[in-house]
């Protein structure tokens, strides 16, 4: 049986649904409740390890628990969770005898890095966030070194992940466009690497299902779109409509990112335009992976079909009764 740590939330959600799909047996540890499967679900919390003793109880453990929004204000919260968290189910694996752990970890443990990085990059975090990942690996990494020859570890590092009933900034971006408010800053070539949640999902249950030794894979859905060729997508998809619409030089658009930080200093307010977010926009983003390439996976879903199942579900034709989950 699968324990699926975290398996509450929006990546947890999908791969729970993909277990029951697939007829395998499966647990959910969280701190809530599953919407979708509320009697499979222990109430538990990663920190608490006499919690995790009397949850967890399957032979195989998949960690999709993390605080990772960038709004947390007390940063103990990220290595409380993410590292002494991961300590924990170590621990409780270690005692139980469970020789498999899957980890998500995050393509943010490279921090700022060349495009097309990939699983060789050089580890250099620039947040609180990437950093706990960082340590939290290193500390599932000692306990496999422990037991090599019984112990099973797969770390996935994945990039910005997205899907229907995420309410994260790929959401974000779409819903800019679909309402006619988004403004294209700079030449649009820059690139994006994204994860479609379908993918992810099929993926970790590989992993988990196949783990052998230890392996560290980054998870990207390629190829990567380029700004223009997103928006253009889009705005074909939901408006029928060519181009990008309204587009400002990096430089404008920069300089209005500087005018609103000064207000938002002023007033004490949060914008939704800042210096950071022009930069972050009009960055490449871009990372290699080795997901496809190993033996037995396919991805069930271009990256395009992804991207379209997500705007037929959002814009076309919302469910109202669709669990949402906000991510960032």
């Amino acid at each position: 049986m699968f324990t699926v740590v975290g398996g509450s939330g929006f990546i947890g959600t999908r791969l729970c649904s993909l277990l029951e799909e697939r007829g395998l047996d499966f647990e959910i540890v969280d701190l809530k409740s599953s919407g979708r499967f509320p009697e499979r679900t222990q109430i538990a919390d990663i920190r608490d390890i006499e919690a995790l003793r009397k949850a967890v109880t399957g032979n195989a453990i998949i960690n999709l628990a993390a605080v990772h929004r960038d709004d947390v204000r007390d940063r103990s919260e990220y290595y409380s969770t993410n590292v002494d968290g991961t300590r924990n189910l170590c621990e409780v694996a270690s005692e139980k005898g469970i020789a498999t752990m899957v980890f998500t970890s995050t393509v943010a443990v490279y921090g700022f890095c060349a495009p097309e990085t990939d699983e060789s990059g050089t580890l250099n975090p620039f947040n609180d966030y990437g950093r706990s990942k960082m340590q939290a690996e290193a500390v599932l990494n000692e306990w496999h070194d422990n037991a090599p020859e019984a112990r099973h570890l797969a770390i996935l590092r994945p990039t910005v992940v997205f899907g229907e009933g995420n309410r994260g900034n790929v959401y974000n971006l779409l819903r800019q466009i679909a309402g006619g408010r988004f403004v294209m800053v700079g030449n649009g070539e820059n690139r994006k690497s994204m994860a479609y949640v379908g993918n992810v999902a099929e993926y970790l249950l590989y992993a988990a299902t196949r783990a052998q030794g230890k392996s560290v894979v980054n998870y990207v859905d390629k190829p990567d779109f380029t700004m223009n060729a997103l928006v253009r997508k889009v705005r074909k998809v939901l408006e029928d409509k060519d181009g990008v619409g309204l587009r400002l030089s990096y430089s404008v658009g920069l300089g209005l990112g500087y005018v609103a930080d000064l207000v938002a200093r002023v007033s004490g307010k949060s914008l939704p335009i800042s210096s950071i977010r022009v930069q972050k926009f009009c960055a490449t983003t871009s990372f290699a992976s080795a997901a496809h390439e190993q033996p037995g996976f396919a991805a069930p879903y271009a990256l395009e079909e992804g991207l379209a199942r997500t705007l037929d579900a959002e814009f076309l034709n919302p469910d109202p009764t669709r669990e949402i989950f906000f991510t960032e």
